[in-house]
């Protein structure tokens, strides 16, 4: 009983700590504020396992995880306080204050953010000590009696005291899931947006994408990546839900003055549509977190330019609305032709909740980590000396041009194949410079100058194609890259820490 104490407890503080949060700020959700500490303070290698053992699945883990711990320290608790009472109250009490804690040491915490651990940590031990009594009491509630004063045994009390609580957390929970499900009416504005900027006249739209662009029918993906299958990488336990019309940004520092803008700013600047491929930094060789959008936004370097950059700020920190921070070059940024974006579309409607909804930052050429800020929230020009930002913080590079890379997406490995010519097909990037070859080889034999798709634009990313003659047997494919500048994809293979992995692509077949 002591056990079942305990988890009741700690599932009431869980659940009315979530429905709070859902009420006056989603992001304070002790649940979920104990999983952002547990991303904040682990070490980088284990990040980088996570990443790349579950992929985008790696926060849904994460809380799976912390819900198991719960429920083992809920029964090792209950087991101890079957002969010290006292401990059974200490363990839920620790939990709240642990919640507390990650509150406070989050990113951005104000006095309303602790509105939801306090009464997580209250109701919880309130809980406890409530349920505890009950099931310790003699046998009622006069002393020496078998039975409560009207007559109920104690274990019913007891039992229904339980089916109480349990079901109060389940209608709290639910309200609470439901509740931060809503969204608070961003559904309705990200329409209100994909409408608006459907109307708007665009001063630069991207040329149409043409059916030469890719080869689908190799097993190539689509060129252009649909909104639901674009790569998602960021540390957002719980994605930042924020109105189109509640919306600003702050861009201060060191500039001549500051501004402070709203969408209805932006929708009054020149929209501009660029086709664009991004590339995350924790893409392994032949990884798949690269996609391709067609993004709608203002360009932000003549926003820049109207603000006053101070030639000392080499530095561009953007804040995401989760506190979530990036550093990007002020001089890449400011370079001639290189399409920066405060983007609000992308493919057609307004940005994806959980692609940045309603702003966020593009900037063609660069690693995601220094470069496309989403939920933005601020600007500040500064220096790299003066400021450090999150990954940095975690050991990764200062600077992070994406790398001259490629990948054989058919034939998938391991692929029994016919002999004689065999389709090989895949993608290169090497933005913002673009690819101008790519040569495939099976084995040690000699490399085959692939057929380059339609080029885009260099921005974004290109297909490829190749004809193999294959014999009977296991053969490794392998392919390499080479850009506009003259430089070919090194087979020397590293990690992506601290600024991008290299290495050839490579896949084994078994032709029959």
């Amino acid at each position: 009983m002591a056990i079942l104490v305990e988890l009741l407890a700690i599932a009431a503080a869980v659940a009315s700590g979530h429905l709070v949060a859902a009420l006056v700020a989603p992001a304070s959700s002790p649940f979920v504020a104990v999983g952002d500490a547990v991303v904040r303070l682990s070490p980088q290698p284990v990040v980088e396992f996570a990443k790349s053992a579950f992929g985008t699945a790696d926060k849904p883990v994460l809380l799976a995880g912390i819900g198991v711990l719960l429920v083992l320290l809920g029964a090792l608790a209950g087991l101890a306080a079957r002969r010290r009472p006292a401990v059974g109250t200490a363990a839920v009490a620790v939990l709240g204050l642990l919640a507390v804690a990650a509150v406070l040491t989050g990113p951005v915490p104000t006095a309303t953010d602790l509105a939801a651990p306090v009464v997580a940590l209250v109701v919880g031990v309130a809980v406890q000590r409530g349920l505890d009594r009950l099931a310790r009491r003699p046998g009622g509630s006069r002393a020496g009696g078998g039975a409560s004063d009207a007559g109920v045994p104690r274990r019913t009390v007891l039992a229904g005291a339980s089916a109480a609580v349990a079901a109060g957390t389940l209608v709290a929970g639910g309200a609470g899931l439901a509740l931060s499900s809503s969204g608070s009416g961003i559904a309705a504005s990200r329409a209100a947006l994909t409408g608006r900027l459907a109307a708007a006249t665009l001063a630069e739209t991207a040329p149409p994408v043409p059916a030469s662009a890719s080869f689908p029918q190799l097993g190539t993906v689509p060129f252009v990546t649909p909104n639901a299958d674009f790569y998602r990488i960021d540390v957002a336990l719980t994605i930042p839900a924020v109105r189109a019309e509640d919306w600003s940004l702050r861009v201060h520092g060191r500039v001549g003055r500051e501004l402070v803008l709203t969408v209805d700013d932006l929708l009054r600047r020149p929209l501009v549509q660029r086709t664009i491929t991004m590339t995350c930094v924790s893409n392994t060789v032949g990884g798949n977190l690269v996609s391709t959008a067609d993004f709608v936004g203002v360009e932000l370097a003549p926003l820049l330019l109207e603000a006053g950059v101070d030639p000392s700020a080499d530095q561009i920190v953007s804040t995401s609305r989760d506190g979530w921070t990036a550093g990007t070059p002020t001089a890449t940024v400011l370079e001639p032709g290189r399409g920066a974006l405060l983007a609000l579309g992308m493919n057609g409607e307004a940005l994806p909740v959980e692609h940045g909804f309603p702003v966020r930052m593009v900037v063609p050429g660069l690693y995601g980590y220094v470069s496309a800020t989403k939920w933005l929230a601020d600007i500040e020009l500064t220096t790299f000396a003066e400021r450090s930002v999150y990954w940095r913080d975690r050991g990764w590079a200062e600077r992070a041009p994406i790398k001259t890379q490629c990948r054989i997406d058919a034939p998938v490995g391991f692929s029994k194949l016919p002999a004689g010519r065999v389709q090989v097909a895949g993608v290169a990037w090497a933005q913002p410079v673009g690819i101008t070859a790519v040569e495939v080889r099976a084995d040690d034999g000699p490399w085959v100058r692939a057929e380059l798709a339609t080029e885009v634009n260099p921005n974004t990313w290109r297909m490829w194609r190749a004809e193999l003659d294959l014999s009977p047997g296991s053969h490794t494919l392998t392919a390499r890259a080479t850009d506009r500048r003259g430089l070919v994809q090194t087979d020397i293979r590293v990690e992506p820490i601290p600024d991008g992995a290299t290495g050839w692509p490579s896949t084994i077949v078994t032709v029959v």
